[in-house]
């Protein structure tokens, strides 16, 4: 099946629907292009709060919105749910999983996956979170441990059920354990009469010697006092060597038992099959020049986390944030432009925002250009952003909405089981009838 072009205008192919591909896609808005849109998935997911739709604190939904519904009334757009198996660049196609797709230019914004680091122990028996279907089953895995422990009679599988390790402190590590102290010192005792508040442990196992590592040191600083405030145990500059469903061993000689572990340690590029390895860099991100086009290639390009745009400013290229994906996108949408006009291309230059960072209600920290700042002031920064960068009306009226609940009743409506979530197969399956 050859899904051929619709039009004579050149068309511009986005493999992945992240903030980068959706800001490309609609810069492209009423220019003389054919705009098609492929990912597995037919709707966009804003990632930051993919924690908690973990704990309970949204619905999945709300972070979720339909790339047909974003981009009604743009008449160069269109979508197709594909899985974009290979790029092949000497024919100028794409193979997908419902034909091969032809392009004048093609754009990876295919985001970032979960680093695991080659261990396949750790990969099979940890959390990750990286999507939706993963914050479901870290929310299904939770509360179905707790329910275990509600009846479990051995002391030592009791314990283990109730203790909660989260590895990695960079944003996503701190906001899901400081979520779950949260929820263990408001929660737990409330809907589990039967647990004490003692009896839940929360670990943040972090390889540097801070936490919050990327931002400045007074937030690193706070966040940390915060965590250690609530209750969360940190262990900093050390590194988890193994796990086993049971047992976590650190490099430090330390063990924990516990049944649940939180990957949020390390994120790799997803690149697509046909580009050349040598173009790969760190951290499994595609190499770009300064307009994102790929290292080697006259007509690919990568935004977003899957690229590096190695330069003397950046030499580990951008910051995996939003605002980095948003921005390239943006950029070069009007370099793609550009090159279709016979035009000199436009640079692109990083500006940065800033950086925030939850730990829980009433506390957050911000880096906001030479301002530091932290406490309810950052906090509620972080949630005015985070809820006005929601893609939709509807998802940002249901999230305000869930967070009033949750700032009046410091609880939640969301901690339903509806399915099952297997530790031995790691697939969900459907709650028995």
């Amino acid at each position: 099946m050859d899904l051929g072009k619709t039009t004579k205008m050149p068309r511009v192919v986005i493999v992945g629907g992240g903030f980068g591909g959706i800001n490309l896609a609609k810069k492209l808005k009423n220019k003389p292009v054919e705009v098609l849109m492929l990912d597995k998935h037919n709707y966009h997911t804003f990632q930051p709060l993919l924690y908690q739709v973990a704990m309970g604190y949204i619905e999945a939904d709300s972070i979720a919105f339909p790339f047909r519904r974003i981009f009604t009334g743009q008449k160069n757009f269109s979508f197709n749910l594909a899985d974009v198996q290979k790029i092949n660049p000497e024919k100028n196609t794409v193979t997908t999983d419902i034909g091969e797709i032809a392009y004048d230019y093609l754009v990876i914004a295919t985001g970032a996956n979960t680093n695991f680091f080659g261990n396949k122990e750790i990969e099979h028996f940890t959390m990750p979170m990286k999507n939706v279907a993963e914050a479901l089953n870290i929310r299904s895995f939770m509360l179905q441990n707790l329910e275990k422990a509600v009846v479990e009679k051995d002391n030592d599988e009791r314990e283990a059920l109730l203790t909660f390790v989260v590895v990695g402190g960079g944003p996503t590590g701190v906001e899901l354990s400081g979520a779950l102290a949260e929820m263990r010192n408001n929660i737990l005792c409330k809907d589990y009469p039967s647990l004490c508040q003692e009896d839940m442990k929360v670990y943040l196992v972090e390889g540097k010697s801070v936490v919050l590592g990327a931002m400045s040191a007074s937030a690193s600083t706070e966040a940390k006092k915060a965590l250690l405030t609530m209750g969360v145990v940190i262990y900093n500059g050390v590194h988890v060597q193994s796990y086993d469903g049971y047992e976590l061993k650190i490099d430090d000689g330390k063990v924990i038992e516990t049944r649940n572990v939180f990957w949020a340690a390390g994120v790799m590029g997803e690149v697509p099959q046909g580009i050349a390895e040598g173009t790969i860099a760190r951290g499994g991100r595609i190499q770009t020049d300064e307009i994102n086009r790929v290292v080697g290639y006259q007509n690919i390009f990568a935004i977003g986390d899957v690229s590096a745009m190695i330069t003397p400013e950046t030499p580990n290229g951008l910051p995996g944030m939003a605002q980095g994906a948003i921005q390239t996108g943006q950029h070069l949408a009007k370099n793609i432009m550009h090159l279709i006009n016979e035009e000199p291309t436009e640079p692109f230059k990083y500006f940065d925002k800033g950086s925030l960072a939850t730990i829980g209600q009433y506390k957050a920290v911000a880096d906001i250009w030479k301002l530091h700042f932290h406490g309810y002031p950052a906090w509620l920064l972080w949630m005015f952003v985070h809820l006005m960068s929601l893609v939709g009306f509807s998802n940002k009226v249901s999230v305000l909405v869930s967070w009033a609940i949750k700032y009046f009743s410091r609880n939640t409506d969301n901690r339903l089981i509806v399915r099952f979530f297997n530790t031995e197969t790691r697939m969900t399956e459907s709650v028995p009838k």
